[in-house]
């Protein structure tokens, strides 16, 4: 099965009441867990990488992002679940754009240091790009807090509905994630949304909605969220975490034997315990989006 045109996923996610989910890879055993998981649960699912993380300065190695394209297309295509494929959340508008014709179908420039009017400027440019080539644009009005204890860089600027309406009109994005309690990094814990303020913008806005920091939020408050008009839903944290676990368990071993823990594919194996763990994060989470049973 190939790519499925973002439009359609979430056309589907509106109509029949639930959202779709995007669970964030960074290896090629994680983005196999999401497959797994996707195929199990016979849930449409959309996979991806972190823009934000591939174009980090800080990388001890500059990313090739074509190779995270093919990775992902290939995925895609081998799935016999619809798939959407995201290179998310990069303010380096030059990342972006080359993800725009390397196999990703749906991209999201995310600057939180940048104006409003920069943004929305930098973000049509990135539409204009995009669509021709059917190519699905994200974008982000409003800032989310952070949970890490670690992380003071980002502020809080929960979503104006007035604001995210207008940047849509004048951009033309097909998708709009928002702030309305929703945390990044969540480590612990789970909290509620202000729906009042979701289903404000929800009125406002015509295009459907993103919640990211899929993490922290509470189930009930993700169901009612999702009868609001929200139809993608961002998890990252929770898989990593939940990955980490599984292998530092696996690790304390006496195995002598690298190829045990490398290679042959065994329930030992380091990279078939990471994916079973990203596969166990993501079937419980799609219970929660109603998605399962919708491929």
């Amino acid at each position: 099965m190939s790519l499925e045109p973002i439009s359609e996923l979430m056309r589907r996610a509106r109509s029949e009441n639930y959202a779709v989910g995007y669970f964030e890879s960074w290896s090629i055993d994680s983005l196999y867990g999401v497959i797994d998981a996707a195929e199990t649960m016979r849930s449409p699912v959309i996979i991806g990488f972190n823009g934000e993380f591939l174009s980090h300065p800080g990388r001890v190695v500059r990313e090739r992002l074509a190779l995270y394209g093919a990775l992902g297309k290939a995925a895609a295509e081998a799935a016999n679940v619809p798939c959407g494929f995201i290179f998310n959340e990069c303010a380096q508008d030059d990342w972006t754009k080359a993800a725009i014709e390397v196999g990703f179908n749906l991209v999201m420039p995310a600057d939180a240091a940048a104006s409003i009017e920069d943004y929305t400027r930098r973000t049509a440019a990135i539409v204009a790009l995009a669509h021709p080539r059917g190519v699905a644009v994200e974008a982000e009005i409003g800032e989310l807090p952070f949970g890490s204890p670690d992380d003071e860089s980002h502020g809080t600027a929960p979503t104006r509905a007035a604001d995210a309406a207008a940047f849509v009109e004048a951009t033309g994005v097909d998708l709009m994630a928002v702030s309305v309690g929703n945390i990044h990094v969540a480590l612990s814990g789970q909290f509620d949304l202000d729906l009042a303020s979701l289903k404000e913008i929800a009125d406002a806005v015509p295009v459907p909605l993103v919640l990211h920091g899929g993490t922290g939020i509470a189930p009930e408050s993700l169901r009612a969220a999702i009868g609001l008009g929200v139809a993608k839903v961002n998890y990252g944290t929770y898989i990593k975490q939940r990955y980490l676990a599984a292998l530092r368990g696996a690790i304390c071993t006496s195995e002598r034997d690298p190829h045990v823990l490398l290679g042959l594919g065994s329930e030992r194996d380091l990279l078939v315990v990471g994916r079973n763990a990203v596969r166990e994060a993501v079937l419980q989470r799609m219970h929660l989006l109603g998605s399962a049973g919708k491929a």
